[in-house]
């Protein structure tokens, strides 16, 4: 266990749901004071008490994928009304790890659900299995996760909340994503933006 591990001391639920859960966190800050912090998490009480308190290693919570279509040579990006901003914002395919899944299966699962498109091949040179969105408020992490694939674009596999529109960008079509005014998922700006100055660089 690490020593910035020890610092939180206890777990107060707020409020415990299906899919999202709210913590009071009691901690030490360096100052030696004893301290709050909400943060919101995906995983269950017992779970986040054996990670804070006694430093079980968690893994990723979702998958967030870096897809790169081999014949039409260009990035896969999509377009998901998102209740919590209350408009459509571009993304790049992500989804949660199912009990039981490894990210490979999970990746696989997601891009064909959310886009239609198979799954080729995963570069491992660029993927990290363990990142984190927002640490300030929630300990959720996705596994980043370049890839190639192939096929068409479908809507057939959505789910019934599931508002997604995907879309293939060229290098000068994600640099007009980046000047316009649209609402944009940090993710995909920065992938966005890596594809505008490497193109398929980022895939081989």
């Amino acid at each position: 266990m690490s020593v910035l591990s020890k610092r939180i001391k206890k777990v107060n639920s707020i409020v415990e749901g299906k899919f999202i859960s709210l913590y009071d966190l009691e901690y030490v800050n360096k100052l030696n004071q004893d301290k709050h912090w909400s943060v919101v998490t995906r995983k269950s009480k017992e779970d986040i008490q054996d990670i804070y308190l006694n430093g079980k290693e968690d893994n990723a919570d979702a998958v967030a994928i870096v897809a790169y279509h081999v014949e039409y040579k260009k990035l896969v990006v999509i377009k998901q009304f998102r209740v919590p901003v209350n408009n459509y914002i571009y993304e790049i395919p992500a989804g949660l790890i199912d009990k039981g899944e490894d990210i490979l299966k999970t990746v696989r699962r997601e891009l064909k659900e959310e886009t239609g498109l198979n799954l080729l091949d995963i570069n491992e040179k660029y993927s990290k299995s363990k990142t984190y969105l927002s640490p300030g408020m929630t300990d959720e992490s996705v596994a980043l996760i370049f890839c190639t694939c192939d096929g068409e674009i479908s809507e057939e596999y959505l789910e019934a909340n599931e508002d997604i529109k995907t879309i293939l960008v060229s290098q000068e079509e994600a640099q007009a994503i980046l000047e316009s005014d649209e609402k944009i998922d940090i993710k995909a700006f920065l992938m966005l933006q890596n594809f505008v100055l490497l193109g398929d660089k980022m895939f081989v």
